[in-house]
């Protein structure tokens, strides 16, 4: 059995696409950062090599194996659209904007990726991270797009997992088991 603990970079406060644009994380709340650690069970910890969650994930380490950061578990690459607030990107490309999202499958953004490249890319990588090193538990420190892509391991569809809410700082759990995967808690902040 393995335990993937998906848990999402601090705060960036960007009102507008984060994607691949490398954002600090805010991480001045100490409290949060402290529970937060407190609630992942032993295990390595492993992140995307985006600064905001590099330090996200160093500063909830502690005594945990830590392996090397993953650009496989970049958040979506939204490409033209990074940067831009959502208003900007209607007016841009109106019709494609709202299918991307109404339709998650093979659309991509202009000079950007999909969600089933997003999904193959993040799956693959976890996927290796498990064969290689057969952990128990496996401590992830990405990105909201990442953490919601692994949620169709567990059954239902690209559209249902985008509908879940994935806080900075949250904690969203899938289990392995004999019968597969399994959808546990979703968004929790410890």
């Amino acid at each position: 059995m393995t335990t993937l603990w998906l848990v999402r970079h601090g705060p960036t406060h960007q009102k507008s696409m984060t994607g691949w644009r490398d954002v600090p994380a805010d991480l001045s709340d100490r409290a949060a950062l402290a529970r937060l650690a407190g609630h992942l069970p032993a295990g390595p910890v492993v992140s995307s090599d985006l600064i905001r969650a590099v330090t996200t994930a160093d500063a909830i380490q502690g005594d945990r194996l830590r392996l090397p950061h993953d650009p496989a578990l970049r958040e979506i690459d939204f490409g033209a659209w990074d940067g831009l607030h959502h208003t900007q990107v209607s007016a841009r490309d109106p019709v494609l904007s709202r299918q991307f999202w109404e339709q998650p499958g093979d659309l991509r953004a202009p000079d950007g990726e999909s969600w089933n490249d997003l999904t193959d890319r993040v799956t693959a990588a976890i996927d290796a991270l498990i064969a290689f090193h057969a952990p128990q538990h496996l401590i992830v420190v990405a990105h909201m797009g990442v953490i919601m892509s692994q949620f169709t391991r567990a059954g239902g569809n690209a559209y249902q997992a985008m509908s879940h809410s994935i806080d900075p700082l949250s904690v969203s759990r899938i289990d392995r088991g004999i019968d597969g995967w399994t959808l546990g808690a979703v968004n929790h902040r410890p």
